[in-house]
């Protein structure tokens, strides 16, 4: 019987994305005007939304719907497949601050995310991430904590078109 040669597939590794990098209010009471901080590596909402809800979805409810200000983002999808389901993405240019992110879960809960730009450098973000997620901070606005950041240390971020007693979830 002749022996038949088939190619060998080559080896595939299947790699997943990153996670989201995420600094959270932890339960207590609520105060402020932020629930955290989320640092996206780059302005592509579209690969960056997904791996964010797939963390908020079991900690806060299937998120439904996401607001943005399209001020920073190039593109703003309509919708976003994340996790088995599509969430909702609308924009607005005035009603929403240009550093925030309002996130809708399937009942009525509402959550605010400072956005600290994808430009911004590790020690800025931690700063940042940790203001936001902070209980015993000031109630600031997500505009309010990156100009207050900019006068405290004198970083700015560039940005364009083109807590300690905070939870911390940082991926890769």
């Amino acid at each position: 019987m002749p022996a038949s040669l088939h190619p060998v597939p080559p080896h595939v590794e299947l790699v997943a994305a990153p996670a989201a990098r995420l600094a959270l209010k932890t339960d207590g009471p609520p105060r402020g005007l932020l629930d955290g901080a989320w640092w996206p590596r780059s302005r592509d909402l579209l690969s960056e939304l997904p791996a964010l809800t797939e963390v908020l979805d079991p900690l806060w409810g299937r998120i439904t719907r996401i607001a943005v200000n399209s001020t920073y983002w190039p593109v703003v999808p309509r919708q976003v497949p994340a996790g088995g389901h599509i969430v909702k993405v609308g924009w607005f240019t005035t009603e929403i601050d240009p550093y925030k992110l309002l996130l809708l879960s399937y009942g009525t809960s509402r959550w605010d995310l400072l956005v600290v730009p994808p430009e911004t450098g590790a020690e800025s973000a931690a700063r940042l991430m940790a203001a936001a997620s902070d209980h015993s901070g000031p109630p600031l606005t997500a505009s309010a904590l990156m100009a207050a950041d900019e006068a405290r240390h004198g970083a700015s971020v560039s940005v364009g078109r083109t807590g300690q007693t905070g939870r911390l979830i940082v991926g890769r």
